[in-house]
C-alpha cells in the first residue's frame, strides 16, 4: 500500500491550495474523481474577489487572502492570477436600508468604498436603469479583483508537484477505512491525516469513513453569457450587483456574464443549467438594465456547497482521529482559498493562528456545526 503523510480528497481550489501548504511538511497525495481539476465548482465560478458577499467571517477570510492575489508568489503562475476590477452595488428606494447595512459591513474591511447617486450609477454603467422604480443609490468599491480560476488551480497544482506531492485525477473513491493509525483509501494508499475537500460530495466522503456529516447543502448557480449591442463598449463597466441579491452582471472577453444569483438545492452532480433559471437570468438583465436579450451565447451551472451558517469549515472531526474537514466554501472558495489553506496548515501542524486574520478558530472549526 502506498503511503503519504496527508491524503486529500478533492482537487478543487480548496484541496489544491491546502495541499500546496501541507507539502512543506510531508508527502501529500491529492485524489480527484474527475480528469480535470476544479471541474464541478472552482472551474465554473465567475472568479471574483469582493467584499459584497458573505458575513463577517467570510469578509475576514477574503481580506486575509488578498495579499496572495496582489503579490502572487514568484513562479506560482506565468500569468497574473488577479486583475483589479471595480464593483458597484445598486439599490432601489425600498432597498436603501439594505444598502446602508452593506456599506457598514464593507467599511469594516475596506475604507475605499464611496456612495453613488443615480447619475453616478449611469456614468459607471450606462445601461443600468435608474430613477423611480429602479436604482436610485449605490456603492462603488474599487478594490475588487477578477481572479483567473484556471491560473490559480494550475499554480497550486504546480506547487504541489514541485514539492514532491502527487495529484491523482480520474480516481473515484469506493472505500475509506481506518487501519491502525492511518486512513486507507480503496486499500491502495494510506495516511495518518485524511482531508475531506470533496465539495458537494464532502458529506458522502465522510459517510464512507464512518464520520458524522456536517449537513452540507449543495446549491446550483446559473450563469449565461450574452453579447452586447454592436459597438457598445463594456470593458470598463464595473461588476454590477443588485443589493436585493438577485442579479449580477460582469463584462468578460467582450461578453456580459449574467446570473440571477440562484441557489437551487441540488444533489451532488454534474450540474447543468435548467431552462427556467436561464430564462430568469435573461429576465433579470432586462429588468435591471435597458438591454434586451436576443440570443444567449453560452450557459452553464455549477454547485456552491454551504454549511448551515454559510461559513467555510476547516478542522478535525470530533471522535475521528486524523479525519479533517475542509468544506462548505459556498460561493467564496476562490476568494478565500489562501486564508483557508493557511488555516488548514495551522490546525494540522499546531502552528499559531494566522496573524492578522480577523476570523476566529471557533467560527471555522466543524464543532460549531455538530454541537460538539
Amino acid at each position: 500500500m502506498d503511503g503519504a503523510d496527508f491524503l486529500i480528497i478533492g482537487g478543487g481550489i480548496a484541496g489544491l491550495s491546502a495541499a500546496a501548504r501541507l507539502a512543506r511538511h510531508g508527502k501529500v497525495v491529492v485524489i480527484e474523481a474527475e480528469e480535470a481539476l476544479g471541474y464541478h465548482s472552482s472551474g465554473r465560478s465567475v472568479s471574483f474577489s469582493h467584499y459584497g458577499i458573505g458575513g463577517e467571517a467570510v469578509r475576514a477570510l477574503t481580506a486575509h487572502s488578498r495579499p496572495f492575489f496582489e503579490r502572487q508568489p514568484e513562479g506560482f503562475s506565468e500569468v497574473p492570477v488577479a486583475q483589479p476590477f471595480a464593483s458597484l452595488y445598486f439599490a432601489g428606494e425600498d432597498e436603501l436600508p439594505a444598502l446602508a447595512s452593506l456599506a457598514a459591513a464593507m467599511a469594516q474591511v475596506t475604507g475605499a468604498i464611496r456612495p453613488l447617486d443615480a447619475d453616478d450609477l449611469t456614468a459607471l454603467c450606462p445601461v443600468l436603469k435608474t430613477g423611480p422604480g429602479a436604482a436610485v443609490r449605490g456603492l462603488f468599491d474599487p478594490t475588487g479583483l477578477k481572479l483567473d480560476a484556471d491560473a490559480l488551480l494550475q499554480g497550486y497544482a504546480r506547487s504541489v508537484r514541485s514539492q514532491g506531492g502527487e495529484i491523482r485525477s480520474g480516481r473515484r473513491i469506493e472505500s475509506i477505512e481506518r487501519r491502525g493509525e492511518k486512513w486507507a483509501v480503496d486499500g491502495e494508499i494510506a495516511a495518518p491525516i485524511l482531508i475531506d475537500a470533496a465539495g458537494a460530495w464532502a458529506d458522502a466522503v465522510a459517510a464512507l469513513a464512518g464520520v458524522a456529516p456536517l449537513g452540507l447543502e449543495p446549491k446550483r448557480r446559473t450563469i449565461i453569457a450574452v453579447d452586447p449591442p454592436p459597438g457598445m463598449e463594456i470593458a470598463a463597466w464595473p461588476f454590477a450587483h443588485s443589493v436585493a441579491g438577485d442579479f449580477y452582471m460582469l463584462a468578460e472577453a467582450g461578453r456580459l456574464l449574467v446570473s440571477p444569483v440562484d441557489e437551487v438545492a441540488d444533489d451532488p452532480c454534474d450540474a447543468q443549467p435548467e431552462d427556467y433559471d436561464v430564462a430568469l437570468a435573461a429576465d433579470r438583465l432586462e429588468h435591471y438594465t435597458s438591454l434586451r436579450v436576443t440570443r444567449i451565447a453560452h450557459r452553464w451551472a455549477g454547485l456552491r456547497t454551504f454549511a448551515a451558517d454559510r461559513v467555510p469549515t476547516a478542522g478535525f472531526a470530533p471522535g475521528a482521529p486524523g479525519f479533517f474537514w475542509l468544506a462548505g466554501q459556498g460561493g467564496y472558495g476562490l476568494q478565500t482559498a489562501p486564508a483557508m489553506a493557511e488555516i488548514v496548515e495551522t490546525l494540522i501542524t499546531g502552528a499559531p493562528w494566522p496573524a492578522g486574520l480577523a476570523a476566529s478558530p471557533e467560527q471555522i472549526r466543524p464543532e460549531r456545526l455538530l454541537g460538539a
